[in-house]
C-alpha cells in the first residue's frame, strides 16, 4: 500500500490530523483520516522491594481516572529512553539507572500512527516530581500479582499498561 496524497486538516500541539488517499494492495484507492503522532514511551518502574509503581491519573478524554504506567510523548530529537527517563522523574519522582526494552505497541492503528516504546525501569533513585499544570497523578505501588488481578478485574484498562505488565510477567516466567 502506498500513500498518494495527504492534506493536513488540523495541526496541533500534540498531533496532526491528515486526510489521506492510499493505494491498497489490490490497486484500489481508499480515503482515510489519520492522526499523526510523534510517538511515546512508557516504563514499568520496579521499586527496590520488587513492587511495581503504577499511577492513577485523571484523563479528560474519558472524564475519569485510569491506572497506567508513567508515559509521555516523544519530543523532537528525543530518544524513547530519554523520554521515559524524563517522564518517570516528572510523574513519579524517580530516575532510573537501568532501562530494559519491552518492545513497542501501536496505540490504535485504525486511525493513528502512534508508536509507544515500553520499558522496565529499575535501580530507581528518588528525586522530585515535576507535574505539568494539566496533570493530576497519584502513585500506587502494587505487586505483580495484584497488578495482574487488576487487569482481570477490569481495573487496569489502559492498553500500554496491560501489555507492559503481561510482557513483564512473561519475561519473569521465562527467566524462572
Amino acid at each position: 500500500m502506498s500513500k498518494t496524497t495527504e492534506e493536513i486538516i488540523y495541526h496541533g500541539r500534540i498531533l496532526d490530523l491528515a486526510r489521506e488517499v492510499h493505494t491498497m494492495p489490490d490497486g484500489r484507492k481508499a480515503h482515510f483520516e489519520i492522526i499523526h503522532h510523534p510517538g511515546g514511551a512508557a516504563a514499568l518502574p520496579i521499586l527496590e522491594d520488587g513492587r511495581l509503581l503504577l499511577i492513577r491519573q485523571f484523563r479528560p478524554a474519558i472524564q475519569d481516572y485510569i491506572y497506567e504506567i508513567p508515559a509521555g510523548r516523544l519530543e523532537i530529537g528525543e530518544t524513547a529512553a530519554s523520554c521515559v527517563e524524563r517522564e518517570l522523574e516528572e510523574e513519579v519522582g524517580y530516575r532510573p539507572q537501568q532501562l530494559e526494552s519491552l518492545g513497542y505497541v501501536y496505540s490504535s492503528v485504525g486511525f493513528c500512527n502512534e508508536k509507544i516504546y515500553l520499558f522496565i525501569a529499575t535501580d530507581l533513585q528518588q528525586t522530585q516530581t515535576a507535574l505539568e499544570p494539566d496533570e493530576f497523578i497519584e502513585p500506587l505501588a502494587v505487586t505483580l500479582d495484584e497488578a495482574l488481578k487488576m487487569i482481570s478485574a477490569g481495573t487496569i484498562t489502559d492498553a500500554k499498561t496491560q501489555i507492559a505488565l503481561l510482557r513483564y510477567a512473561l519475561l519473569l516466567k521465562a527467566e524462572s
